[in-house]
């Protein structure tokens, strides 16, 4: 990248609250003035949440595939796995380009999910692997909305439009296994618990650990961001954008 970035510290900072939760911080603070348009606080950790949203969502895909046991929930996970392969493609195509850290494991809420219904089987498995994850792609929906509208940096932007879709279509397949409950699964949602950073924050990878790489299926019919059209909607007066590099692969 060379001059194509100003960078503060903060920028390499990994964010202190991720998950469900957001920071306290001033989110708008720019911490980083970049070709593609300022980078946020706000942007940054968001580009962190859907990379942490796939680690623990697409191999909860795979079980789903294997547990389920209606043919609603072996939908749904068809989409998950289909669409947090497309989207973990994406994250980890712009991440280097805005100096951004990808955690390679979800935080401990999110695996605490995982465990959970790994636990599980048969109708009980269903119930709450599509309430669960009614309430997690409804949180971050919002935060979405929050970014789409607010970011000023067109890779972080073209990023919310994929996870717009993505998350949407997501919410649609839980609701039409017929097993979410409207009442809890929103009053979960708009009341989480009151945790410790610790517990919704991925953890950052060790120095020199290979990337996790969230492999596509072989019928996916998502695709990763194409930023040709992305590359200069930010853009600095001067600038010219970077070619766009291909995914790390881990």
């Amino acid at each position: 990248m060379g001059g194509a970035m100003a960078l503060t510290l903060a920028a390499l900072a990994y964010p202190g609250m991720l998950g469900l939760s957001t920071t306290a911080t001033a989110q708008d603070r720019i911490i980083a003035n970049t070709q593609w348009g300022p980078l946020t606080e706000q942007d940054r950790d968001f580009v962190v949440k859907v990379r942490a949203a796939g680690l623990w969502e697409y191999p909860l895909g795979q079980i789903g595939l294997q547990k389920g046991a209606s043919k609603g929930v072996k939908t749904a996970s068809e989409h998950l796995v289909d669409g947090h392969a497309a989207l973990d493609a994406s994250c980890r195509k712009i991440a280097p380009m805005l100096n951004i850290t990808l955690p390679n494991v979800a935080s401990p809420q999110q695996e605490g999910f995982v465990t959970q219904l790994k636990a599980e089987t048969g109708k009980q498995f269903d119930t709450d692997f599509a309430n669960i994850l009614r309430m997690t792609h409804g949180s971050i929906f919002n935060a979405i909305a929050k970014i789409r509208s607010t970011t000023k940096n067109s890779l972080v932007r073209a990023l919310a439009d994929q996870a717009n879709d993505t998350v949407l279509d997501h919410m649609t397949v839980m609701e039409k296994t017929g097993l979410v409950d409207f009442d809890q699964t929103l009053f979960n949602q708009t009341t989480p618990p009151k945790l410790p950073s610790s517990d919704l924050t991925p953890p950052a990878p060790p120095a020199g650990q290979p990337e996790i790489v969230l492999t596509p299926p072989p019928t996916a019919t998502s695709t990763p961001l194409d930023l040709s059209g992305a590359m200069g909607g930010g853009a600095n007066p001067g600038t010219t954008p970077a070619p766009d590099p291909s995914p790390t692969v881990g």
